[in-house]
C-alpha cells in the first residue's frame, strides 16, 4: 500500500499529489468522485465518457444481449452497490 499526503486550505481545497494525478491520469477540468464506504473515503477519477467505452466490450464469440438483459444486469449492480456488497 502506498500513502500520499495533501494539505487542506481554509477554503477546503487541496492539491492532488502529482503521483496520484499520474496514477488516475487526471487532467485539469477532470471530475473526482469521493465515495464514502465503511468509514473510508475512496477517491475515483471521473474522466471517462461513455463514448470512450465504445468497442471495449466487444467479443465476437459471445452472443449479443438484449436491452432488457442489460437493464437487469445494471439494476443488479446498482442494488449490490447500494447495499455495499461489492
Amino acid at each position: 500500500m502506498t500513502v500520499f499526503y495533501g494539505t487542506m486550505t481554509s477554503k477546503g481545497q487541496t492539491t492532488v499529489p502529482a503521483e496520484v494525478r499520474d496514477i488516475l491520469k487526471l487532467k485539469p477540468g477532470d471530475k473526482i468522485r469521493y465515495v464514502h464506504r465503511n468509514g473510508e473515503i475512496i477517491m475515483k477519477a471521473k474522466n471517462k465518457r461513455a463514448i470512450d467505452l465504445a468497442g471495449k466490450f466487444y467479443d465476437p464469440h459471445r452472443a449479443p444481449i438484449t436491452v432488457e438483459e442489460m437493464d437487469d444486469v445494471i439494476g443488479d449492480a446498482i442494488v449490490e452497490h447500494v447495499l455495499g456488497k461489492e
